[in-house]
């Protein structure tokens, strides 16, 4: 059987490390948890109905100022020195994510879904399509057409010209289809720090946020409501 039950939280703004600590907890337990239900279910010849299922967990916060750079990132994508980081306020994280690197910082909608994909579907690539798709119907609220840009993760604006830019970027780890990381939204965010970075390693495209395609300040909690409710239908969730 399936477990569709989510566990949502939100952990507010949170330090960068610490948020990943949480996450590599549940995410480690998952497995465990997966792994044992498995083991027992074998031995008994999948005679007998456990009746334990593995969790799921939806995590939206915030997080101060700080770089992340993924697996197959280049580190020499990071503009900034030590001192430069400490005169941003910033701080650099190399993670266990896909992707190359980011920004994160206040104002940004990160969602960390720690997910047992056997729970919905075991297919990574719809995995983040549907992310997306949960992205791009909640920009269509507030009447924005956003999209895909073909070889890339994340939702772009005018993606087929040279108007191109990116509201969202994406990075996830998987492991026995338990997922970790996710996506960073832009809402309310000072944009001016992607300048110090190559985002996700592409340098001939710009990056906007919400507050910048609507010319006004964004009610940020209003935009977490709709993203959840659009990342819960998409997966056929019950989020509590």
């Amino acid at each position: 059987m399936k477990n569709k039950k989510v566990q949502f939280e939100d952990w507010g703004l949170i330090d960068y490390k610490e948020a990943w600590d949480r996450q590599e907890k549940l995410f480690s337990e998952t497995i465990r948890l997966k792994t044992e239900i498995r083991n027992l279910s074998e031995s008994l010849d999948n005679k007998l109905t456990t009746g334990r299922f593995t969790p799921n967990y939806l995590v939206f916060c915030e997080h101060p100022h700080v770089y992340t750079l993924g697996k197959s990132g280049k580190p020499e994508h990071l503009l900034l020195d030590e001192n430069g980081l400490k005169e941003k306020q910033a701080t650099y994280y190399p993670i266990n994510r896909g992707g190359d690197i980011t920004y994160h910082g206040p104002g940004q909608i990160v969602c960390y879904p720690i997910l047992d994909l056997d729970n919905f579907f075991t297919d990574i690539h719809l995995y983040l399509r549907t992310l997306e798709e949960a992205v791009i119907l909640t920009l269509a609220h507030y009447g924005l057409n956003a999209g895909r840009y073909p070889g890339y993760t994340g939702v772009w604006f005018d993606a087929d010209n040279e108007k191109a830019r990116k509201i969202c970027a994406m990075g996830v780890r998987c492991s026995r289809w338990v997922t970790m990381h996710g996506l960073a939204f832009n809402i309310n965010t000072d944009l001016s720090y992607f300048k110090n970075i190559v985002p996700c390693g592409i340098d001939d495209k710009d990056v906007t946020s919400l507050r910048r395609e609507l010319n006004k300040e964004v009610n940020i909690n209003e935009v977490k409501e709709i993203l959840k409710h659009h990342i819960s239908v998409l997966f056929g969730m019950e989020v509590k």
